[in-house]
């Protein structure tokens, strides 16, 4: 073989090496898309501060034994890690992907050489690798509805509520006030309206176009099959539940209500007064049970736990087993 035709090949293969690690370097940045009716974390969960979310047989959750460093274990709380050191809350799955909301730096790590974090809504892999910023913006709610992001944040001129895509693009302002994402099913946002009424609505994703569903005074919707879970605005946010073939309301308990979650064919919420309890029952208002004398707050469900804290410590957290009567520390995420 003549010089020049060897040079030529030697030539012609580094370019075809090059080509190929840019073109392997463009498919590694590349965000793999979800699957239709991919939801990020259930309207209980996100409506108390997204502190858990369990995916694909895992658990991911926020430690606040460490923290608030983002966890992930199996449902009956083995095999935990830690993902992230930053503390976190809103915490969505879908895909490959995990999103949730770092709000400053963890008490888990600390000295000169630790980074104080700032706030910033983030995606990661299922693994905790490969951190990526999607805003910096004071995210209040979040989910995730197949391939975007639904946010509602909090910047100094008002509220703002807008969808990006999980790949940073495609951002469209939505509105201009409150309007919390937390309640998805099927390509659809269910939300009480903040503005004229507290209306029930229904956000087409794929149209962008809100209808009315249910003409009711309702706050933090959670649907559920059939039927929609809230706090009764007009009658001292006791707690109902509206079936929407039926068009009939079914008040489950008079206690006036904090929060609540729904899951696994529990309620578990947050009685208000001076007899404060955190109370349980089934989705049909039966077979009330008190789980825990005084205030607690985010209450989290999980297929097998319920967690809570204590109102206004950050530093515990609680579990009971799902249709329990007890409750104790959450330890294997205190231990770790």
């Amino acid at each position: 073989m003549k010089k020049e035709s060897k040079i030529v090949l030697i030539a012609v293969g580094i370019v075809l090496i090059f080509f190929a690690a840019a073109l392997g370097m463009m498919f590694m940045g590349q965000i793999k898309m979800n699957p239709e009716g991919t939801v990020g974390n259930t309207a209980g969960n996100i409506n108390n501060s997204g502190l858990f979310c369990e995916y694909d047989g895992r658990v991911y959750f926020s430690n606040v034994f460490d923290g608030g460093s983002l966890f992930v274990m199996n449902p009956d709380e083995t095999e935990l890690k830690r993902l992230k050191t930053l503390k976190v809350r809103n915490i969505l799955a879908g895909g490959s992907y995990l999103y949730y909301f770092q709000t400053g730096s963890s008490s888990s790590e600390s000295g000169p050489g630790q980074i104080q974090g700032v706030r910033s809504f983030d995606r990661c892999k299922l693994n905790g690798s490969s951190s990526a910023s999607l805003t910096r913006d004071t995210v209040v709610s979040a989910q995730l509805v197949d391939n975007y992001l639904y946010l509602l944040t909090a910047p100094r001129t008002g509220p703002l509520f807008y969808k990006i895509r999980i790949d940073k693009k495609d951002k469209v302002t939505l509105a201009e006030y409150n309007i919390n994402p937390a309640c998805a099913e099927n390509g659809v946002i269910y939300y009480n309206n903040t503005q004229e009424d507290h209306y029930l609505y229904a956000l087409n994703t794929k149209t962008e176009a809100a209808s009315i569903v249910w003409r009711g005074n309702l706050w933090n919707p959670v649907k559920e099959g059939d039927y929609v879970y809230y706090m009764d605005v007009a009658n001292n946010y006791r707690l109902c539940r509206y079936s929407l073939s039926q068009d009939v309301i079914e008040v489950l308990t008079h206690d006036r209500v904090d929060c609540f979650n729904v899951g696994g064919g529990y309620i578990y919420y947050q009685k208000n007064g001076a007899d404060a309890q955190l109370k349980r029952m089934l989705t049909d208002g039966s077979n009330v049970a008190v789980i825990a004398e005084g205030n607690y707050t985010n209450i989290n469900m999980t297929s097998q736990y319920v967690y809570f804290q204590p109102f206004g410590d950050e530093t515990v957290m609680y579990h009971s087993p799902l249709g329990s009567g007890y409750y104790e520390r959450f330890q294997a995420a205190e231990g770790f």
